[in-house]
């Protein structure tokens, strides 16, 4: 691996900071810079990747195959929530109708 020197000029109160971070991780100060650079690079690039494949994406593709999930696919041994996500017996939201109905009943809706 190929080294650098790099004059970096700090504010004297972020440069304390840093020792101080150094000194608690048990590393050196240069290690420090050295990771921190590399989490920002890193953030940077990948923020850039989930843009440029989000600007690839067709989102009337993505709803039509969302729709499609589970249909004629029954669910599978391990596939259940856990017991404490379940709805509880007697509890209603608003209306009476949960999410799902309320989906179906605005489709119907506008269908017309």
């Amino acid at each position: 691996m190929r080294r650098s020197n790099f004059a970096l000029r700090l504010q004297p109160s972020l440069l304390e900071e840093l020792r101080k971070a150094a000194e608690s991780e048990g590393v050196a100060l240069n290690q420090l810079i050295n990771v921190a650079v590399a989490e920002k690079v890193s953030a940077l690039r990948t923020e850039e990747y989930f843009r440029e494949r989000g600007s690839r994406g067709n989102r009337a593709e993505t709803l039509r195959i969302l729709e499609r999930a589970g249909k004629r696919n029954p669910p599978m041994e391990g596939d259940e929530l856990p017991q404490e996500w379940q709805k509880k017996p007697g509890r209603k939201v608003a209306n009476g109708r949960d999410s799902a109905s309320k989906r179906r009943q605005k489709k119907r809706v506008a269908v017309k």
